[in-house]
């Protein structure tokens, strides 16, 4: 067995590795590879970098080095030789010493998170050698103060506000404010304090020895991967642990920036990161090193003054600005540093963009002929739409905000107003032209016009899934719930140090689940010709993809529906692209008056009689709702979902107070209206009396609502506007369920037909959303046109998972591990995701063209998309806001699967090539004769003879799968 390589050699114009080799080499050293070698051959300084797997193995072997990297004969000693080698110069020497830095650098960049030290190798003897070689005591010994500062912070842990403390001193004392006035003794003096620190921080003095310095540079760096912050930044960018082997570490030789006026550094983008405009940009400083830029420690120029200062290193930069372009087809973020005249590079990376930016660059270089449309719909992160789409938070003014709380970040965009308490005061403040922030526990439906006039959504309880979020999601309102810092307290809220009272100001962000005191200025959102133009690639990606899926069905096509309830909904549906309405939700029309006080009458009459003649009363209003959505869709599918929620949360009286309003509302009886609302309460209501199960009791509700739909219909055909509704059944678990509340609604349908003359006809669907559903899908197709999945509850009955509790206890299993993701957040594959495989195979043995799609909060989960794409959904649908996310997400899963596909068809190519030359070996001449004649056997001549086997133990195998799903 080969040993392992852990060091790859860098400069002189070649390299050990190259830019394929991230995994191992990390970001940094693969880039400096592949920048120092041909044909790139730009200048850069050498060095060697010690690869990831070193860093997986020391933290299995308890922080300690894999046997043959450490020691005189050991592979750093051998590449720190060649690197003196290149350098003409020792680590360490008394009149001439090499300097290096050392640096970290994962797969994935992770800018400011792991640590850094510059000028490793100096100590009492050397900095003399470095001024007396360089004729610059000043520089050397401000290289030294640098280093002390930086080991002993960086590997020792000594805080780096006691070296500030001495340096600040020493300016002070002097009465200058910048680090570059200060002079060679001041320096000199400063070393000598930072020493004493050293010291008297740690029990013994700064290491002189270059070795022991490099070594414990090295372990600092691999220790970083596991600093905090570095755990921070990957669980913030869902950079699970264990997906990276670790960090590389770049030992490299130091170059000069703090020389003088002739020296510099700086950091340039290719283009702007901000804007994504096509313009390069970066700051630099004179007579300083990286760190200084970086820290803050002085204002740094802008890139374009070098042009003035110094036009040669100037357009130098910009050439190669063009060539990393040209070669990364990539924004590049790059590090520079110019000594003495010469310019070096020390980094280059594809460079962070804001999602305006990642858009306007994606578009401009397929313009530019410099990557495909493919490559330009990968290159965007989904989640980075949502900036572009939703109002945001002015990022100046955040830094200067006061952040007291923070919660799930449950409905992306910004919300500042004037707290209130309840719906009630959220409409009647909002009439008066107040912008108002509803903070409750919770939210029900019964809140919903409180909530549609809020800017912002704050809630103690609930997940990502809760009332609250999915409410704000589809109305784009901004939205942070399960903020357990919020306290309610004597018609106040307290939340940390602070007490809040109606109508003081709050702010969110639902895009980092943050809350701020008083007001954060809100930046609006506009939407781009860029971003049209891109979707619009996103859209005929999907619209063109043909895969097979595991049951063996071929699926054209893949569609981006929308969830609306609302005309408001179904025209910013329409507005960002949706191809349809995927669940149009009625039982947020019963919240409007006068429908909610028929509705309420309905609910608490005690015959059929009366309960059909107070939904009388709701029909002609929610007729008008239906008209308007589907007409605003003009004739593209309409989903409409039949009443779903449990008839108590119609019925809010949880004080004796709200009990005798109501029953004055409805001109009931106080002690009779008790009674009923006692009988409608339920231990557990999402498993109980809802959805279907009230059609089966109450056939009228359902027949009402067919009604509703199918006049609503006629009188668009009558006035010749296009339609194409569906009528979806929630909550079956029987196909028999199915059965009946279809034979009803055809019933209705063709009533109204003849009452109006027209031959209207409607795909009459279920949604699957409980796992017997999904386990007799072949019997639910025999009466269902399409199936739906309503994964959020399919997800809470697959799991066990309370979808309002659960956060007690999901940071817990996502932190230990036990669970991947949060199964309210990304579909589950091995759960609910396997029930979907087991329906679209049942469901399209009966029904080969039957159409699936998904309406639960997974629709505009990326991740959960290309797993509907893959699983052979024909759609998935989404909040409106959410539609732009699903577009992309949905084209990028067409393109990864295709390219897995090609890649897949290679392999066993590649596999077949590595066989050859083993039957060239003469010992193996039989046996080389006979293993062809098994593979020709398993494939063509041999057939026949095969065949009579196989096709036996297939159906068996068949029959085996059956009874286990």
């Amino acid at each position: 067995m080969a040993k392992t390589k852990y060091v790859y050699f860098f400069g002189n114009g070649d390299a050990d590795g190259d830019e394929s080799m991230r995994a191992d080499l990390g970001g940094k050293g693969a880039n400096l590879a592949q920048m120092a070698k041909a044909p790139l051959s730009l200048p850069v300084p050498p060095g060697f970098t010690i690869t990831t797997d070193v860093c997986q193995e020391y933290y299995k072997l308890g922080r300690k080095y894999p046997a043959g990297l450490e020691g005189p004969n050991g592979e750093v000693a051998k590449y720190l030789a060649k690197l003196e080698k290149a350098m003409g110069k020792k680590l360490g020497d008394e009149k001439d010493p090499l300097l290096v830095s050392v640096r970290s650098g994962a797969a994935i960049s992770m800018p400011g998170m792991m640590d850094t030290i510059l000028n490793l190798g100096l100590n009492d003897k050397s900095v003399e050698g470095l001024a007396a070689k360089t004729g610059n005591p000043r520089f050397a010994w401000d290289a030294y103060r640098r280093f002390i500062q930086m080991f002993g912070d960086v590997a020792m842990g000594v805080e780096h506000a006691k070296f500030e403390k001495i340096i600040d001193e020493v300016k002070s004392h002097r009465g200058i404010k910048q680090d570059t006035e200060l002079t060679t003794d001041e320096l000199k003096e400063i070393v000598s304090k930072y020493k004493i620190l050293y010291k008297r921080e740690k029990g013994e003095d700064f290491p002189q020895d270059p070795q022991k310095q490099m070594w414990g540079a090295i372990g600092a760096v691999f220790g970083s991967w596991m600093n905090p912050r570095a755990i921070k930044y990957r669980e913030l960018n869902g950079i699970k642990e264990g997906a990276l082997k670790g960090t590389a570490v770049t030992v490299m030789a130091m170059v000069f920036g703090n020389k003088g006026d002739t020296s510099g550094t700086g950091v340039a983008f290719s283009r702007d990161p901000s804007t994504g405009v096509n313009e390069f940009m970066g700051e630099y400083l004179m007579n300083a090193q990286g760190e200084d830029v970086v820290a803050g420690i002085r204002t740094p120029q802008k890139l374009a003054q070098l042009e003035k200062t110094n036009k040669k290193i100037y357009d130098q930069l910009c050439t190669i600005r063009n060539r990393l372009e040209k070669h990364y087809h990539d924004m590049q973020d790059m590090e520079f540093t110019v000594e003495e005249g010469k310019l070096y590079m020390l980094q280059c990376r594809n460079g962070k963009r804001t999602g305006a930016a990642a858009v306007k660059m994606a578009v401009d270089m397929v313009a530019e002929k410099l990557i495909t449309k493919e490559e330009a719909l990968l290159r965007v992160e989904p989640s980075q739409l949502n900036q572009l789409l939703l109002p945001q938070l002015d990022p100046a003014a955040v830094k200067k905000a006061t952040e007291i709380a923070s919660g799930l970040n449950a409905s992306p965009g910004a919300g500042c107003g004037q707290i209130v308490f309840t719906a009630d005061d959220a409409v009647a403040w909002s009439k008066e032209g107040k912008k108002v922030l509803l903070v409750r526990k919770e939210t029900s439906p019964d809140d919903i016009a409180g909530m549609a006039v809020a800017q912002g959504i704050l809630t103690s309880t609930g997940g990502r899934t809760s009332h609250a979020a999915v409410v704000a999601r589809g109305m784009g309102t901004a939205c942070v719930c399960g903020c357990s810092a919020v306290k309610f307290n004597n018609g106040k809220v307290v939340i940390g140090d602070h007490v809040y009272k109606e109508g003081d100001f709050l702010t969110i962000d639902g895009s980092t689940g943050k809350v701020y005191d008083g007001v954060v200025p809100v930046a609006p959102a506009t939407l781009s010709k860029d971003l049209e133009k891109f979707l619009g690639w996103a859209d005929e990606i999907r619209k063109g993809s043909v895969r097979t899926t595991a049951s063996g069905k071929k699926v054209a096509g893949f569609e981006v529906r929308a969830n609306g309830d609302t005309p408001q909904n179904a025209k910013d549906a329409f507005r960002f692209g949706a191809a349809g309405i995927g669940l149009c939700r009625t039982e947020h029309m019963f919240f409007d008056e006068p429908k909610l006080t028929s509705f309420q009458k309905m609910i608490i009459s005690d015959t059929t009689e009366e309960r059909k003649e107070n939904l009388k009363n709701i029909l002609p209003l929610q007729q008008e709702d239906f008209y308007e959505i589907i007409k605003t869709m003009e004739g593209r599918p309409v989903t409409i979902r039949l009443l779903d929620p449990p008839l108590n949360e119609f019925i809010q009286a949880g004080s004796d107070a709200e009990l005798k309003a109501l029953a004055k509302k409805l001109d009931v009886d106080r002690d009779k209206l008790a009674e009923k609302v006692a009988a409608l309460d339920e231990h557990n209501p999402m498993l109980g009396h809802r959805g279907c199960r009230l059609a089966i009791t109450y056939p009228e509700i359902y027949e009402t609502q067919v009604e509703a739909i199918a006049l609503a219909t006629a009188r668009l055909d009558r006035e010749g506007v296009k339609h194409n509704v569906q009528i979806m059944i929630p909550n079956v678990v029987s196909a028999n369920e199915v059965k009946q509340i279809r034979e009803q609604a055809l019933a209705v349908i063709e009533k109204v037909n003849k009452s109006k003359g027209t031959k209207l006809k409607f795909e009459i669907g279920t949604m699957v959303e409980f796992p017997r559903a999904a386990l007799t899908a072949d019997k639910l197709a025999e009466y269902a046109d399409f199936f739906s999945f309503g994964t959020n509850d399919l997800s809470q009955t697959t799991f066990g998972f309370s979808r309002d509790d659960y956060s007690k206890f999901i940071d817990s299993y996502l932190k230990q591990n036990i669970l991947a993701e949060d199964p309210f957040t990304t579909l589950d594959e091995d759960g609910p995701g396997a029930l979907m495989g087991i329906a679209e195979e049942k469901g399209r043995s009966v029904k080969s063209d039957l159409h699936l799609g998904i309406c639960g909060e997974h629709g505009g989960d990326p991740a959960s998309i290309a797993l509907c794409y893959k699983l052979g959904l024909n759609y998935v649908s989404c909040s409106p806001f959410r539609v732009p996310l699903a577009r992309l997400a949905g084209a990028q899963a067409v393109i990864k699967a295709a390219k897995a596909a090609k890649a897949a068809k290679k392999a066993p190519a590649k596999k077949a090539a590595a066989k050859k030359p083993a039957s060239k070996k003469p010992a193996k001449k039989a046996t080389a004769k006979k293993a062809p004649a098994k593979k020709a056997a398993a494939k063509k001549p041999a057939k026949k003879a095969v065949a009579k086997k196989a096709p036996a133990k297939k159906p068996a195998a068949k029959k085996v799968a059956k009874k286990r799903k």
